[in-house]
Protein backbone atom coordinates (compact mmCIF):
# COMPACT_ATOMS: atom_id res chain seq x y z
CA UNK A 1 0.00 0.00 0.00
CA UNK A 2 2.83 2.38 -0.85
CA UNK A 3 2.40 5.79 -2.01
CA UNK A 4 5.91 6.94 -2.19
CA UNK A 5 5.75 10.71 -3.91
CA UNK A 6 10.04 10.73 -4.66
CA UNK A 7 8.80 9.35 -8.40
CA UNK A 8 7.27 10.52 -11.33
CA UNK A 9 3.66 9.99 -11.61
CA UNK A 10 0.92 9.60 -13.85
CA UNK A 11 -2.32 11.01 -14.03
CA UNK A 12 -5.59 9.68 -13.24
CA UNK A 13 -8.36 12.17 -14.42
CA UNK A 14 -11.68 11.43 -12.94
CA UNK A 15 -14.48 12.36 -15.40
CA UNK A 16 -17.95 12.81 -15.03
CA UNK A 17 -20.56 12.49 -18.17
CA UNK A 18 -21.34 16.17 -18.01
CA UNK A 19 -17.43 17.39 -18.05
CA UNK A 20 -16.13 14.46 -20.81
CA UNK A 21 -16.36 16.91 -23.77
CA UNK A 22 -14.29 19.34 -22.20
CA UNK A 23 -12.01 17.19 -20.79
CA UNK A 24 -12.05 15.37 -24.30
CA UNK A 25 -11.06 18.53 -26.32
CA UNK A 26 -7.68 19.25 -24.22
CA UNK A 27 -6.22 15.53 -24.72
CA UNK A 28 -3.38 15.23 -27.60
CA UNK A 29 -5.01 14.35 -30.44
CA UNK A 30 -3.36 10.85 -30.26
CA UNK A 31 -5.07 10.17 -26.92
CA UNK A 32 -8.40 12.05 -27.81
CA UNK A 33 -8.50 9.71 -31.21
CA UNK A 34 -8.10 6.51 -29.15
CA UNK A 35 -10.43 7.30 -26.65
CA UNK A 36 -12.82 7.88 -29.47
CA UNK A 37 -11.93 4.80 -31.46
CA UNK A 38 -12.37 2.95 -28.50
CA UNK A 39 -16.21 4.22 -27.36
CA UNK A 40 -14.67 5.67 -24.32
CA UNK A 41 -18.28 6.49 -22.18
CA UNK A 42 -16.94 7.95 -18.41
CA UNK A 43 -19.82 5.96 -17.16
CA UNK A 44 -18.83 4.46 -13.36
CA UNK A 45 -16.08 2.76 -12.67
CA UNK A 46 -14.91 2.47 -16.49
CA UNK A 47 -11.28 2.85 -16.46
CA UNK A 48 -9.37 3.37 -19.64
CA UNK A 49 -5.15 4.25 -19.98
CA UNK A 50 -4.12 6.54 -23.05
CA UNK A 51 -1.55 6.29 -24.96
CA UNK A 52 1.33 9.01 -24.52
CA UNK A 53 3.87 10.53 -26.80
CA UNK A 54 6.10 8.25 -29.21
CA UNK A 55 4.42 4.97 -27.62
CA UNK A 56 4.59 5.84 -23.98
CA UNK A 57 1.94 4.96 -21.20
CA UNK A 58 0.24 7.81 -21.25
CA UNK A 59 -2.66 9.04 -18.26
CA UNK A 60 -5.67 7.41 -17.76
CA UNK A 61 -9.31 8.47 -17.21
CA UNK A 62 -11.95 6.87 -14.50
CA UNK A 63 -15.13 7.77 -15.40
CA UNK A 64 -17.72 8.16 -12.45
CA UNK A 65 -21.13 8.68 -14.36
CA UNK A 66 -22.68 12.08 -13.08
CA UNK A 67 -21.54 14.72 -10.84
CA UNK A 68 -22.66 12.54 -7.72
CA UNK A 69 -20.54 9.52 -9.16
CA UNK A 70 -18.29 9.27 -6.15
CA UNK A 71 -20.81 10.56 -3.61
CA UNK A 72 -23.18 7.56 -4.47
CA UNK A 73 -20.20 5.15 -5.16
CA UNK A 74 -17.49 6.56 -2.81
CA UNK A 75 -15.32 3.36 -3.36
CA UNK A 76 -14.62 3.92 -7.63
CA UNK A 77 -10.92 4.45 -7.19
CA UNK A 78 -10.70 1.08 -6.33
CA UNK A 79 -11.11 -0.08 -9.67
CA UNK A 80 -7.72 1.84 -10.62
CA UNK A 81 -5.99 -0.83 -8.16
CA UNK A 82 -6.69 -3.73 -10.56
CA UNK A 83 -7.01 -2.40 -13.96
CA UNK A 84 -4.15 0.46 -14.08
CA UNK A 85 -0.71 -0.80 -15.10
CA UNK A 86 1.97 -0.76 -12.04
CA UNK A 87 3.54 2.12 -10.83
CA UNK A 88 2.52 5.37 -9.44
CA UNK A 89 -0.42 7.54 -10.61
CA UNK A 90 -2.07 11.09 -9.37
CA UNK A 91 -5.74 11.92 -9.18
CA UNK A 92 -6.55 14.71 -11.10
CA UNK A 93 -10.06 15.88 -10.03
CA UNK A 94 -12.74 16.49 -7.05
CA UNK A 95 -13.02 14.07 -4.19
CA UNK A 96 -15.82 14.65 -2.00
CA UNK A 97 -14.74 12.48 0.50
CA UNK A 98 -10.89 12.13 -0.10
CA UNK A 99 -10.16 9.50 2.77
CA UNK A 100 -13.04 7.27 2.50
CA UNK A 101 -12.03 7.50 -1.54
CA UNK A 102 -8.82 6.39 -0.66
CA UNK A 103 -9.70 3.30 1.71
CA UNK A 104 -11.12 2.34 -1.43
CA UNK A 105 -8.37 2.48 -3.83
CA UNK A 106 -6.91 0.36 -1.12
CA UNK A 107 -9.40 -2.12 -0.25
CA UNK A 108 -9.08 -2.47 -4.10
CA UNK A 109 -5.81 -3.58 -3.95
CA UNK A 110 -6.21 -6.72 -1.94
CA UNK A 111 -5.52 -9.92 -3.45
CA UNK A 112 -5.78 -13.66 -1.45
CA UNK A 113 -1.86 -14.83 -2.50
CA UNK A 114 -1.57 -16.61 0.59
CA UNK A 115 -0.95 -19.77 -1.54
CA UNK A 116 -0.08 -17.79 -4.73
CA UNK A 117 3.75 -18.12 -5.69
CA UNK A 118 4.16 -15.52 -8.02
CA UNK A 119 4.07 -11.96 -6.51
CA UNK A 120 2.59 -8.94 -8.47
CA UNK A 121 3.77 -5.55 -8.87
CA UNK A 122 1.61 -3.06 -7.04
CA UNK A 123 -0.03 0.13 -8.39
CA UNK A 124 -0.03 3.43 -5.59
CA UNK A 125 -0.97 6.54 -5.79
CA UNK A 126 0.67 10.18 -4.70
CA UNK A 127 -0.85 11.54 -1.88
CA UNK A 128 -4.27 12.89 -2.02
CA UNK A 129 -4.62 16.32 -0.49
CA UNK A 130 -7.00 16.39 2.07
CA UNK A 131 -7.09 12.42 2.56
CA UNK A 132 -5.74 10.60 6.48
CA UNK A 133 -3.44 8.50 4.67
CA UNK A 134 -2.77 6.62 8.08
CA UNK A 135 -6.28 6.29 8.52
CA UNK A 136 -7.41 4.84 5.25
CA UNK A 137 -4.03 2.53 5.60
CA UNK A 138 -5.03 1.08 8.74
CA UNK A 139 -8.92 0.74 8.21
CA UNK A 140 -7.74 -0.70 4.84
CA UNK A 141 -5.36 -3.35 6.77
CA UNK A 142 -7.85 -4.15 9.17
CA UNK A 143 -10.22 -5.28 6.45
CA UNK A 144 -7.80 -7.12 4.64
CA UNK A 145 -6.61 -9.04 7.30
CA UNK A 146 -10.14 -9.64 7.80
CA UNK A 147 -10.66 -11.00 4.59
CA UNK A 148 -7.64 -12.86 4.22
CA UNK A 149 -9.06 -15.19 7.45
CA UNK A 150 -12.18 -15.67 6.01
CA UNK A 151 -10.68 -16.79 2.47
CA UNK A 152 -8.67 -19.13 3.88
CA UNK A 153 -9.62 -22.60 3.54
CA UNK A 154 -10.49 -24.81 6.43
CA UNK A 155 -8.03 -27.25 6.17
CA UNK A 156 -5.20 -23.78 6.86
CA UNK A 157 -7.58 -22.19 9.29
CA UNK A 158 -8.49 -24.81 12.02
CA UNK A 159 -9.73 -23.54 15.30
CA UNK A 160 -6.31 -23.46 16.68
CA UNK A 161 -5.62 -21.71 13.88
CA UNK A 162 -8.01 -19.01 14.47
CA UNK A 163 -7.19 -18.21 18.06
CA UNK A 164 -3.38 -18.18 17.08
CA UNK A 165 -4.78 -15.21 14.51
CA UNK A 166 -7.00 -13.05 17.48
CA UNK A 167 -3.51 -13.97 19.56
CA UNK A 168 -1.03 -12.45 17.55
CA UNK A 169 -3.36 -9.54 17.07
CA UNK A 170 -3.27 -9.39 20.93
CA UNK A 171 0.42 -9.03 20.91
CA UNK A 172 0.82 -6.62 18.53
CA UNK A 173 -1.46 -4.08 20.61
CA UNK A 174 -0.60 -5.70 24.22
CA UNK A 175 -3.87 -6.94 25.16
CA UNK A 176 -4.77 -9.69 27.96
CA UNK A 177 -5.34 -12.77 26.14
CA UNK A 178 -7.08 -15.91 27.15
CA UNK A 179 -8.24 -19.09 25.64
CA UNK A 180 -10.77 -21.96 26.98
CA UNK A 181 -9.95 -25.16 25.05
CA UNK A 182 -11.68 -28.24 24.89
CA UNK A 183 -12.92 -29.87 28.15
CA UNK A 184 -12.33 -26.82 30.03
CA UNK A 185 -15.55 -25.10 28.11
CA UNK A 186 -17.07 -27.34 30.90
CA UNK A 187 -15.30 -26.63 33.64
CA UNK A 188 -16.01 -22.52 32.77
CA UNK A 189 -19.63 -23.51 32.12
CA UNK A 190 -19.69 -22.72 28.54
CA UNK A 191 -21.09 -26.22 27.41
CA UNK A 192 -23.10 -24.98 24.05
CA UNK A 193 -19.55 -24.20 22.62
CA UNK A 194 -18.12 -27.39 23.76
CA UNK A 195 -21.32 -29.32 22.31
CA UNK A 196 -21.39 -28.37 18.92
CA UNK A 197 -17.22 -28.27 18.41
CA UNK A 198 -17.32 -31.85 20.35
CA UNK A 199 -17.14 -33.99 16.92
CA UNK A 200 -14.30 -32.37 14.98
CA UNK A 201 -11.06 -33.39 15.68
CA UNK A 202 -10.09 -29.70 16.13
CA UNK A 203 -11.05 -28.87 20.20
CA UNK A 204 -13.45 -25.85 20.44
CA UNK A 205 -12.77 -23.33 22.36
CA UNK A 206 -13.30 -19.70 23.44
CA UNK A 207 -10.69 -16.70 22.77
CA UNK A 208 -11.22 -13.65 25.07
CA UNK A 209 -9.35 -10.55 24.19
CA UNK A 210 -9.52 -7.65 26.65
CA UNK A 211 -7.92 -4.08 25.63
CA UNK A 212 -7.97 -0.72 27.57
CA UNK A 213 -8.06 1.17 30.39
CA UNK A 214 -10.56 -0.83 32.75
CA UNK A 215 -12.28 2.66 33.39
CA UNK A 216 -13.19 3.56 30.29
CA UNK A 217 -16.99 2.68 28.62
CA UNK A 218 -16.73 -0.98 28.25
CA UNK A 219 -17.31 -2.69 24.76
CA UNK A 220 -17.55 -5.38 23.87
CA UNK A 221 -17.44 -7.67 20.40
CA UNK A 222 -18.84 -11.03 19.62
CA UNK A 223 -17.86 -12.73 16.74
CA UNK A 224 -19.07 -16.18 15.69
CA UNK A 225 -15.91 -18.25 14.92
CA UNK A 226 -17.00 -21.69 12.72
CA UNK A 227 -14.10 -22.39 10.78
CA UNK A 228 -16.40 -24.66 9.29
CA UNK A 229 -19.77 -26.41 9.07
CA UNK A 230 -20.66 -29.22 7.67
CA UNK A 231 -24.24 -29.03 9.35
CA UNK A 232 -23.74 -31.25 11.49
CA UNK A 233 -25.88 -34.37 11.73
CA UNK A 234 -28.47 -32.06 9.84
CA UNK A 235 -26.09 -32.67 6.96
CA UNK A 236 -25.74 -30.13 4.12
CA UNK A 237 -26.37 -30.80 0.71
CA UNK A 238 -22.82 -30.26 -1.52
CA UNK A 239 -23.68 -26.76 -2.91
CA UNK A 240 -24.51 -25.72 0.56
CA UNK A 241 -20.96 -26.70 1.68
CA UNK A 242 -18.86 -25.28 -0.61
CA UNK A 243 -18.25 -21.48 0.95
CA UNK A 244 -18.08 -22.84 4.47
CA UNK A 245 -15.05 -21.95 5.19
CA UNK A 246 -16.56 -18.32 5.81
CA UNK A 247 -19.15 -19.21 8.52
CA UNK A 248 -16.42 -17.77 10.66
CA UNK A 249 -16.93 -14.46 9.51
CA UNK A 250 -18.57 -13.04 12.00
CA UNK A 251 -15.17 -13.49 13.92
CA UNK A 252 -13.13 -11.93 10.99
CA UNK A 253 -15.38 -9.23 11.35
CA UNK A 254 -14.80 -8.41 15.00
CA UNK A 255 -11.08 -8.75 14.96
CA UNK A 256 -11.21 -6.54 11.93
CA UNK A 257 -13.39 -3.70 13.81
CA UNK A 258 -11.16 -4.64 17.17
CA UNK A 259 -7.67 -3.48 14.81
CA UNK A 260 -9.41 -0.22 14.40
CA UNK A 261 -10.64 0.37 17.71
CA UNK A 262 -7.18 -0.31 18.95
CA UNK A 263 -5.21 1.49 16.44
CA UNK A 264 -7.06 4.45 16.49
CA UNK A 265 -6.28 4.51 20.51
CA UNK A 266 -10.04 5.24 21.01
CA UNK A 267 -10.76 5.52 24.79
CA UNK A 268 -13.09 2.81 25.28
CA UNK A 269 -12.32 -0.78 27.64
CA UNK A 270 -12.50 -3.46 24.37
CA UNK A 271 -13.02 -6.95 25.13
CA UNK A 272 -13.71 -9.50 22.16
CA UNK A 273 -15.15 -12.63 22.50
CA UNK A 274 -14.75 -15.02 19.66
CA UNK A 275 -16.21 -19.19 20.21
CA UNK A 276 -15.12 -20.72 17.68
CA UNK A 277 -15.51 -24.45 16.63
CA UNK A 278 -15.73 -26.78 13.89
CA UNK A 279 -19.57 -28.20 13.09
CA UNK A 280 -18.54 -31.35 11.95
CA UNK A 281 -19.72 -35.13 12.49
CA UNK A 282 -18.21 -37.90 14.49
CA UNK A 283 -19.54 -40.27 17.28
CA UNK A 284 -19.29 -37.29 19.39
CA UNK A 285 -21.60 -35.18 17.71
CA UNK A 286 -24.80 -33.47 19.12
CA UNK A 287 -27.97 -34.68 17.85
CA UNK A 288 -31.35 -33.34 16.42
CA UNK A 289 -33.54 -33.28 19.49
CA UNK A 290 -30.86 -33.13 22.45
CA UNK A 291 -31.57 -30.85 25.24
CA UNK A 292 -28.60 -28.59 26.52
CA UNK A 293 -27.96 -25.95 29.75
CA UNK A 294 -26.78 -22.94 28.64
CA UNK A 295 -24.40 -21.04 30.53
CA UNK A 296 -27.71 -18.64 31.53
CA UNK A 297 -29.27 -22.03 32.59
CA UNK A 298 -31.38 -21.88 30.10
CA UNK A 299 -32.10 -25.28 28.21
CA UNK A 300 -32.33 -25.73 24.50
CA UNK A 301 -33.57 -28.07 22.65
CA UNK A 302 -31.54 -28.83 19.55
CA UNK A 303 -34.15 -28.77 16.36
CA UNK A 304 -31.53 -28.74 13.71
CA UNK A 305 -27.88 -28.96 14.18
CA UNK A 306 -27.09 -26.65 11.16
CA UNK A 307 -28.32 -24.04 12.95
CA UNK A 308 -24.88 -24.33 15.60
CA UNK A 309 -24.38 -20.82 15.10
CA UNK A 310 -26.73 -19.00 17.73
CA UNK A 311 -25.87 -21.95 19.96
CA UNK A 312 -22.17 -20.81 20.19
CA UNK A 313 -22.91 -17.20 20.64
CA UNK A 314 -25.42 -17.82 23.69
CA UNK A 315 -22.66 -18.76 25.53
CA UNK A 316 -20.67 -16.21 24.59
CA UNK A 317 -23.10 -13.61 24.69
CA UNK A 318 -24.30 -14.60 28.27
CA UNK A 319 -20.62 -14.57 29.22
CA UNK A 320 -20.34 -10.35 27.54
CA UNK A 321 -23.85 -9.77 29.28
CA UNK A 322 -22.16 -10.41 32.78
CA UNK A 323 -20.56 -7.52 33.30
CA UNK A 324 -23.25 -5.36 31.43
CA UNK A 325 -20.80 -3.07 29.27
CA UNK A 326 -21.77 -0.03 27.66
CA UNK A 327 -22.02 -1.26 24.34
CA UNK A 328 -22.35 -4.88 22.89
CA UNK A 329 -22.36 -5.79 19.31
CA UNK A 330 -22.27 -9.20 17.64
CA UNK A 331 -21.34 -10.20 14.30
CA UNK A 332 -22.24 -13.50 12.84
CA UNK A 333 -22.93 -15.33 9.26
CA UNK A 334 -26.18 -16.49 10.95
CA UNK A 335 -29.27 -17.29 8.21
CA UNK A 336 -29.43 -17.83 4.86
CA UNK A 337 -32.95 -16.26 5.51
CA UNK A 338 -31.18 -12.70 5.92
CA UNK A 339 -29.59 -13.34 2.34
CA UNK A 340 -32.97 -13.97 1.04
CA UNK A 341 -34.46 -11.20 2.62
CA UNK A 342 -31.69 -8.45 1.73
CA UNK A 343 -29.08 -10.02 -0.64
CA UNK A 344 -25.05 -10.41 0.11
CA UNK A 345 -24.40 -6.85 0.11
CA UNK A 346 -26.46 -5.61 2.77
CA UNK A 347 -26.61 -6.91 5.74
CA UNK A 348 -29.66 -6.86 8.55
CA UNK A 349 -28.82 -5.65 11.60
CA UNK A 350 -31.43 -5.85 15.06
CA UNK A 351 -31.78 -3.75 18.13
CA UNK A 352 -33.93 -2.60 20.60
CA UNK A 353 -32.52 0.69 21.12
CA UNK A 354 -33.82 3.24 18.73
CA UNK A 355 -31.09 5.48 19.59
CA UNK A 356 -28.02 2.99 18.44
CA UNK A 357 -30.58 1.87 15.55
CA UNK A 358 -30.12 5.29 13.98
CA UNK A 359 -26.57 5.86 14.63
CA UNK A 360 -26.16 2.49 13.11
CA UNK A 361 -27.70 3.41 10.06
CA UNK A 362 -26.15 6.98 9.78
CA UNK A 363 -22.76 5.73 10.26
CA UNK A 364 -22.96 2.54 8.09
CA UNK A 365 -24.06 5.41 4.94
CA UNK A 366 -21.29 7.62 5.88
CA UNK A 367 -18.62 4.57 5.77
CA UNK A 368 -20.12 2.96 2.24
CA UNK A 369 -20.36 -0.10 4.96
CA UNK A 370 -24.23 -0.32 4.32
CA UNK A 371 -26.99 -1.90 6.89
CA UNK A 372 -30.36 -2.33 6.90
CA UNK A 373 -32.47 -2.89 10.34
CA UNK A 374 -35.11 -6.03 10.62
CA UNK A 375 -37.06 -5.76 13.75
CA UNK A 376 -37.27 -8.16 16.94
CA UNK A 377 -40.14 -8.92 16.39
CA UNK A 378 -42.06 -10.01 19.75
CA UNK A 379 -44.80 -11.89 18.80
CA UNK A 380 -42.49 -14.22 16.24
CA UNK A 381 -41.58 -15.63 20.46
CA UNK A 382 -43.58 -18.41 20.15
CA UNK A 383 -42.21 -19.64 17.05
CA UNK A 384 -39.51 -21.12 19.15
CA UNK A 385 -40.85 -22.43 21.85
CA UNK A 386 -40.45 -26.19 22.60
CA UNK A 387 -42.31 -29.01 24.92
CA UNK A 388 -39.57 -30.24 26.19
CA UNK A 389 -37.30 -27.46 26.83
CA UNK A 390 -37.33 -23.29 27.49
CA UNK A 391 -36.31 -22.73 23.69
CA UNK A 392 -35.80 -24.65 20.68
CA UNK A 393 -32.70 -23.51 18.72
CA UNK A 394 -34.89 -22.81 15.16
CA UNK A 395 -38.68 -22.21 14.46
CA UNK A 396 -40.90 -24.07 13.68
CA UNK A 397 -42.40 -23.70 9.98
CA UNK A 398 -39.45 -21.36 8.20
CA UNK A 399 -41.26 -18.74 8.54
CA UNK A 400 -38.79 -15.27 9.41
CA UNK A 401 -35.83 -17.14 10.30
CA UNK A 402 -33.66 -14.23 10.44
CA UNK A 403 -35.94 -12.48 12.60
CA UNK A 404 -36.45 -15.42 14.59
CA UNK A 405 -32.80 -16.24 15.34
CA UNK A 406 -32.09 -12.66 16.62
CA UNK A 407 -35.02 -13.22 18.77
CA UNK A 408 -33.16 -16.24 19.81
CA UNK A 409 -29.90 -14.31 20.59
CA UNK A 410 -31.55 -11.37 22.30
CA UNK A 411 -33.03 -13.98 25.20
CA UNK A 412 -29.29 -14.39 26.27
CA UNK A 413 -28.61 -10.23 26.77
CA UNK A 414 -30.39 -9.70 29.69
CA UNK A 415 -28.86 -6.77 31.52
CA UNK A 416 -27.30 -4.45 28.68
CA UNK A 417 -29.30 -2.05 27.07
CA UNK A 418 -27.47 -1.13 23.76
CA UNK A 419 -26.70 -4.06 21.84
CA UNK A 420 -26.90 -4.94 18.34
CA UNK A 421 -26.76 -8.05 16.27
CA UNK A 422 -25.75 -8.29 12.82
CA UNK A 423 -26.55 -11.18 10.37
CA UNK A 424 -23.84 -10.29 7.93
CA UNK A 425 -22.98 -13.01 4.50
CA UNK A 426 -19.21 -12.11 5.43
CA UNK A 427 -18.29 -12.72 0.82
CA UNK A 428 -18.39 -10.74 -1.93
CA UNK A 429 -20.33 -13.18 -4.82
CA UNK A 430 -19.02 -10.91 -7.51
CA UNK A 431 -16.62 -8.07 -7.75
CA UNK A 432 -17.16 -4.30 -7.30
CA UNK A 433 -14.58 -1.63 -6.62
CA UNK A 434 -12.83 -1.74 -3.78
CA UNK A 435 -14.39 -4.90 -2.49
CA UNK A 436 -12.72 -7.90 -4.45
CA UNK A 437 -14.88 -11.37 -5.26
CA UNK A 438 -14.10 -13.32 -1.77
CA UNK A 439 -14.48 -13.17 1.99
CA UNK A 440 -15.84 -9.67 3.16
CA UNK A 441 -15.77 -8.51 7.31
CA UNK A 442 -19.20 -6.49 6.68
CA UNK A 443 -19.58 -3.95 9.04
CA UNK A 444 -16.44 -3.94 10.56
CA UNK A 445 -15.63 -0.61 9.36
CA UNK A 446 -19.30 0.43 10.18
CA UNK A 447 -18.99 -0.52 13.79
CA UNK A 448 -15.14 1.00 14.46
CA UNK A 449 -16.69 4.50 13.03
CA UNK A 450 -19.50 4.10 15.37
CA UNK A 451 -17.71 3.24 18.30
CA UNK A 452 -15.53 6.06 17.82
CA UNK A 453 -18.42 8.72 17.23
CA UNK A 454 -19.93 7.33 20.65
CA UNK A 455 -17.37 7.94 22.80
CA UNK A 456 -15.93 10.88 21.22
CA UNK A 457 -16.69 13.04 23.49
CA UNK A 458 -14.87 11.08 26.79
CA UNK A 459 -11.41 11.42 25.20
Amino acid sequence: MSDSPSLPARLVHLVSEAGWSTLQESLPAVARGYAASVGFKPSAGRVLVLPGEAGAGGPALLGIGTDEGLVEQPFLLGKLASELPAGLWRIEGRLDNPTLALTGFHLGQYRFDRFKTVAREAVSLQPIPGADLARARLVAEAVCAGRDLINRPANDLTTEALAQAARELGERFRVEYREIIGPELLAENLPMIHAVGAASAHPPRLVDLIWGDPRAPKVTLVGKGVVFDTGGLNLKPENSMLLMKKDMGGAAAALAAAEIIMGLQLPVRLRVLLPIVENSVSGAAFRPGDIFRSRAGTTIEIGNTDAEGRLILCDALTLADEEKPDLLIDFATLTGAARVALGPDLPPFFTQDEALAEAIARVGRLENDPVWRLPLWKPYRPMLDSKSADINNVSQGGFAGAITAAIFLKEFVRNTPHYAHFDIYGWTPSARPGRPEGGEPQAARLVASLVQERFRARE
